[in-house]
C-alpha cells in the first residue's frame, strides 16, 4: 500500500471527507485544549461549526471527536475530560442533560456497512467514568439510565465456528443492545451483544450479561441471573438510608 493510499485511508477513518477532516481538526486544535469555564464557553460556540448541538452544551478540554458531523448533543449535555467519541458513520446522539464522564469511550466505527450501527442515549442519563460503548450493532439507552464506572457495552461479536480459519477471518455478528428507561448498571458490568435490559432493572457490579434482563429485576453474577424481582420482593425501604438528590 502506497503512502498516499495509507494517508487517504487514515483520513477516511477520521471524518466524512478531507474538507471535513481539516475543519474538524482545526476547530479542535484551536479550542480543544483551553481549560476552565473559558474553554467550555469557547467550545460551546466554536464546535457548532463541526457538530449538532441543541442549545448550550458543555464540553471539557481534552475531549476527542471523530466524525463530528455525525454527533448530536441535546441541550445541557456534558462531555467530561478525556471523553472519546467516534461517530462513523451512523452517528452518536446524546440527549438533553445527559452526562458522559471522564475517559468514557463511545465508539461506532462502522466500516462494514452494518445497518443498525450507532449509539443513542436519552435524556438525564449518566455514562460513568471509563465506560466503553461499542455500537457496531447499535446501542440504544433510554432516559434516566445510570452506568457506573467501567461498564462495557459491546454490540458486536465474532464468529468462531470454523476451526480451520482464524477467528479474525470469520466475520462478526452485530445484533445490538437496548437499555430501557430507568435502569442502573453497576460498576464493571459487561453487557454483551443481543441483550435487552428492561425498565428499572438493576445489573449488579461485575455482572456479565449474556441474555435479556426482565424489567424491575436485579441480576448478578457471571453469567448474570435474576436474584430478585422487585415487584414480588420489594426492598425493605425503612432500612435503606435515603439521600436527597439535588
Amino acid at each position: 500500500m502506497s503512502t498516499r493510499t495509507q494517508l487517504q485511508l487514515y483520513v477516511s477513518r477520521q471524518a466524512g471527507s478531507p474538507a471535513r477532516y481539516i475543519l474538524e481538526q482545526v476547530a479542535q486544535a484551536l479550542a480543544g485544549w483551553v481549560p476552565s469555564i473559558l474553554g467550555v464557553g469557547l467550545r460551546a460556540l466554536l464546535y457548532r461549526s463541526i457538530l449538532h448541538a441543541q442549545g448550550m452544551v458543555a464540553i471539557e478540554d481534552g475531549v476527542r471527536i471523530r466524525f463530528a458531523s455525525n454527533v448530536h448533543l441535546g441541550r445541557g449535555a456534558y462531555l467530561d475530560h478525556g471523553v472519546y467519541l467516534h461517530a462513523c458513520p451512523s452517528g452518536i446522539r446524546i440527549g438533553a442533560e445527559t452526562f458522559v464522564m471522564k475517559n468514557a469511550i463511545l465508539h461506532v466505527y462502522n466500516f462494514r456497512d452494518l445497518p443498525d450501527a450507532g449509539i443513542t442515549i436519552g435524556s438525564r442519563s449518566l455514562i460513568g467514568e471509563a465506560c466503553v460503548l461499542r455500537g457496531q450493532g447499535g446501542i440504544t439507552i433510554g432516559d434516566d439510565v445510570y452506568l457506573a464506572p467501567l461498564v462495557q457495552m459491546l454490540a458486536v461479536n465474532h464468529v468462531y465456528h470454523d476451526t480451520t480459519r482464524p477467528i479474525s477471518h470469520q466475520g462478526i455478528t452485530a445484533q445490538g443492545i437496548v437499555v430501557e428507561d430507568g435502569a442502573w448498571i453497576g460498576g464493571g458490568a459487561i453487557i454483551l451483544d443481543g441483550v435487552r435490559i428492561g425498565r428499572n432493572a438493576v445489573v449488579g457490579a461485575g455482572a456479565v450479561v449474556t441474555k435479556d434482563v426482565p424489567a424491575y429485576t436485579i441480576v448478578a453474577g457471571n453469567p448474570a441471573r435474576v436474584v430478585r424481582d422487585l415487584r414480588v420482593e420489594p426492598l425493605d425501604l425503612p432500612r435503606v438510608k435515603r439521600l436527597t438528590v439535588y
